[in-house]
């Protein structure tokens, strides 16, 4: 058998996708350089999903925290049917255009998402049948504008994950989207998340800053058996937040429980919202009696 197979997957005969799916091993014909004729092309005309790895390190690059970066350089879409919150990156004001593009090349290149060091190989994460372990396959992505494919070198697709630095990027990822993929692959036998879990999922994939905080709250510790020193190693390593926020979002949406729970938590969480839900639910009874009553007055 070639080191190459097609893609058992239904591709558009106009898809820039080719259909043939790619091992770490397998070569391809590809490069992209500054003399080249179409060299930013692709910056002209983006369009670009975030990952939770790639706001980390865009929103430090530009010493801007994570609700500052999301509101300036990014738009939402939802990523399915049920409105899974994802990110894309903006453009510049009634253009195709990155806006990050500048006229000597990508203003952010050493901190670029996924997405545009992958480019023009594509990735997609896939759970066979049977398995547990999620895979990356490979494919080629060839657009009409692009000389890159007609340069005289080839390479491996492990040499050129290596050579853009995406082995670090897919490391940091792996777990989100092997949530998303749960998610999918679940179906209707899990349901629609609820508005707080599509919350939870928010925060946890692109806002460090205020999963940082919330960690840090009496509501969490109450529940969660972090200890001091965990919690200040997570505060002071980012990467190593954003893989806790990935266990943490898998314990909440999934039930895989990795993060200690403490003793007889839940059970103290339950009656403390039972009190809060009764007193709520007087206040709610006495503001609607006054509200009768001065109904009556002014009848009266």
């Amino acid at each position: 058998m070639s080191d190459e197979y097609e893609i058992k997957r239904n591709i558009p005969v106009q898809s820039p996708i080719l259909p043939k799916e790619l091992r770490p091993d397998s070569t391809f014909q590809f490069d992209c350089h500054k003399g080249i004729a179409c060299f930013n092309a692709c910056c002209k005309n983006i369009d670009i999903t975030l990952t939770p790895y790639d706001i980390i390190r865009l929103k430090n690059r530009l010493g801007l925290d994570s609700k500052e970066f999301v509101g300036r350089y990014t738009a939402p879409f939802a990523m399915d049917h049920h409105n899974l919150p994802g990110l894309k990156m903006v453009t510049k004001p009634n253009m195709t255009e990155c806006i990050h593009l500048t006229e000597e090349g990508c203003g952010v290149y050493e901190d670029r998402p996924a997405a545009c060091r992958y480019y023009a190989l594509g990735s997609m994460a896939i759970r066979k049948k049977e398995s547990t372990r999620v895979d990356n396959i490979y494919f080629v992505v060839k657009e009409k504008h692009c000389l890159g494919h007609f340069e005289p070198r080839e390479q491996t697709v492990a040499n050129y994950r290596h050579e853009q630095g995406i082995e670090k990027y897919d490391e940091m990822n792996h777990e989100w989207y092997e949530i998303i993929l749960k998610k999918r692959s679940s179906g209707p036998t899990v349901g629609a998340p609820s508005q707080r879990s599509l919350q939870m999922f928010d925060m946890c994939s692109y806002d460090m800053d205020s999963f940082a905080q919330f960690i840090q709250s009496s509501g969490f510790q109450s529940i969660f058996a972090v200890s001091e020193e965990e919690t200040r190693m997570l505060l002071e390593d980012e990467e190593k937040l954003l893989q806790f926020s990935m266990r943490f979002l898998k314990q909440v949406l999934y039930g895989e429980t990795t993060i200690p729970v403490r003793e007889k938590a839940r059970e103290r969480r339950t009656s403390e919202r039972k009190e809060v839900w009764t007193l709520r639910k007087k206040e709610a009874v006495r503001e609607w009696r006054e509200q009768q009553e001065e109904d009556k007055y002014r009848e009266g």
